[in-house]
């Protein structure tokens, strides 16, 4: 297995994110028959994934992107296409213009916000986002929008029964790498606090946090769930996937620059978990690694760790079937989501290339990194 990989990137200058356009297309279809089977609208969202060079092709399956602000907005009008989704907590003032210039719709978190902009949205579709205050993500709290004294929705006893003047549609997004049992249950919470509202909206956006293309998601749940709304409302539904765009469609190949010893063998590689992968520490996340296993599952047992000085920065334990010997190129799988998008250069480490391995066979590096990414982010 290890021979394996190391044939297969022998090449390539590591770290590097690999995007894996043969499992991109295969989540592509899957959303595609989504929308086909429905009629709904699905939306990337790039706060997970915005790999621009993919784009086009993404856009063959998808209607367009959401952003998170005027960056991605723009990113997703000038290399996406289609509708443009902006929804931000709360919107400067010296950015708002441009924004509504590259937006479709516009979602706006509170009153005073809808109350502040709404003259100056040019036409643009208005929407409200609502906090249904149903949690559905257990003890997950940092990524629970109706986690108590969240600062993200409106909350019904805020809105009364009728839409605010000029707002089109409500915006609700609960859910974080779910099933659709969490939507279903987050719905029944919409229609039992909004559902005054919902008769009165032109569409209505489901969020993101939907897993449509892992496994074992039930998909027909799915279809029955957005079929139910557009139906009884007269509204069109949309889906803002982030993760289920890219789900394991991509890869960290990175090497082993050397091995100790202290207590238990220990690799330190040229890629970083803070620097890389920062869901590792920060949700904490144990990435898939090809050929790897759970500490003590096969014959040799490593602690994978980072060549930064940050002593915490350890991506996890890992066993493997043969040793590991320096120079050895180790393949971390589902590295396309929520690490382009959140990398970083602490400890001057430099930004991982990032390469498309073809539907194919072919490989091409689309970006490289240097010194001037490093220098130009300071001052």
């Amino acid at each position: 297995m290890q021979k394996l990989i190391n044939d297969i990137f022998a090449d390539i200058p590591t770290p590097c994110y690999v995007l894996d356009e043969a499992k991109l297309i295969e989540n592509m279809k899957i959303l595609k028959r989504v929308q086909e089977w429905t009629g709904c609208r699905i939306l990337l969202a790039q706060k997970a994934f915005s790999m621009f060079a993919v784009y086009p092709l993404m856009a063959q399956y998808l209607c367009g992107t959401t952003a998170s602000g005027l960056y991605e907005a723009k990113l997703g009008r000038e290399e996406f296409g289609g509708e443009v989704h902006v929804f931000a907590p709360a919107y400067k003032d010296s950015e708002f213009d441009e924004i509504a210039s590259v937006s479709d719709h516009i979602v706006f978190n509170s009153l005073n916000q809808l109350e502040k902009f709404r003259n100056r949205c040019r036409d643009k579709s208005i929407g409200i986002r609502v906090n249904p205050e149903c949690s559905t993500q257990g003890e997950a709290e940092i990524y629970d929008p109706c986690a108590p004294f969240s600062r993200l929705g409106i909350t019904a006893d805020k809105l009364g029964n009728s839409l605010p003047d000029g707002v089109d549609g409500i915006h609700f997004h609960t859910l974080c790498e779910q099933n659709s049992d969490a939507l279903e249950t987050t719905l029944n919470a919409v229609e039992e606090k909004f559902g005054k509202l919902l008769h009165a909206c032109k569409w209505v956006n489901f969020g993101g946090g939907h897993h449509i293309t892992r496994a074992d998601y039930d998909i027909e749940r799915l279809e029955r769930l957005i079929c139910r709304i557009s139906s009884k409302y007269g509204v069109q539904v949309y889906l803002e996937p982030g993760e289920a765009a890219a789900l394991n469609a991509g890869y960290l190949v990175t090497e082993v620059m050397d091995i100790v010893h202290n207590g238990m063998d220990i690799a330190i590689l040229d890629a970083s978990a803070a620097c890389h992968m920062p869901d590792v520490l920060e949700m904490p996340y144990r990435p898939p690694l090809f050929g790897g296993g759970l500490s003590g599952e096969k014959a040799h047992t490593y602690r994978l760790s980072s060549r930064t000085c940050l002593a915490g920065d350890i991506i996890g334990d890992y066993s493997f079937d043969n040793a590991l010997e320096i120079g050895d190129r180790l393949c971390f799988e589902d590295m396309a989501i929520y690490s382009m998008v959140k990398n970083n250069t602490f400890n001057g480490m430099p930004l991982p290339d990032i390469a498309i391995l073809r539907a194919d066979g072919s490989f091409e590096t689309v970006r490289r990194f240097g010194y001037s990414d490093f220098k130009e982010r300071l001052s």
